[in-house]
């Protein structure tokens, strides 16, 4: 409680919080997805492949508990603030996404938004760039090629829908970075941005082999 009182004259300042001894979160292991653990460093392996994420920047542990519903990996925060102890609830969910990317995949769309110079795009499908590079042309008209090469594990192709594309893979950071590598390459230059809207833009984000 803060403030003057009043039969004392003396102002109140606010008690300190006592920081929690242990803070602790859990999160599932699917049934068909292993996980090691080792100095921080969390490597899953499933049907669509493996991901290694390093948490070596975050003070907390990492415990592999055996409960009824299954295998649940314990993330442990000890002393911990109001701003450490959300770092728990982030891991958490990055751990959930490393499991859905190794079971599912993550996916994109994109979609070529243009008022008079229609966005034409070439994506190759054979050699070492197959589904790998996407080069845009005819942006604003310009001559010039944007060419913007996925990151590792990402691939690239063309939607059935029209001025349509969609990224997909494992990893959700690495198909968001791609997603907005495109994205970013195709900016008005010199340009009034609220006039000028022409460009690639994301339109649904979604979970592989779900319907949305």
């Amino acid at each position: 409680e803060t403030g003057i009182n009043a039969e004392y004259g003396l102002f109140l300042f606010p008690q300190p919080r006592m920081k929690p001894i242990k803070s602790t979160q859990f999160v599932l292991v699917p049934a068909d997805v292993k996980v090691s653990i080792k100095s921080r460093i969390v490597t899953v392996e499933g049907p669509r492949g493996k991901l290694t994420k390093s948490f070596k920047h975050a003070n907390v542990e990492f415990h592999k508990v055996k409960t009824a519903k299954g295998i649940k990996i314990q993330v442990t925060i000890w002393f911990g603030a109001s701003k450490q102890l959300s770092t728990a609830r982030t891991i958490c969910s990055h751990l959930s996404n490393l499991f859905i990317g190794v079971t599912k995949g993550f996916l994109y769309r994109m979609k070529f938004v243009y008022a008079h110079f229609p966005i034409n795009a070439n994506i190759p499908t054979e050699g070492p760039d197959a589904k790998k590079v996407i080069e845009i042309r005819n942006y604003l008209g310009e001559k010039i090629v944007r060419r913007v090469p996925m990151l590792d594990g990402v691939s690239v192709e063309r939607s059935t829908n029209k001025d349509e594309i969609i990224l997909f893979g494992n990893d959700l950071q690495l198909v968001s970075q791609s997603a907005a590598s495109i994205q970013q390459s195709t900016v008005a230059k010199n340009k009034d941005i609220r006039k000028f809207l022409d460009g690639v833009y994301v339109s649904s984000r979604e979970i592989m082999g779900q319907d949305q």
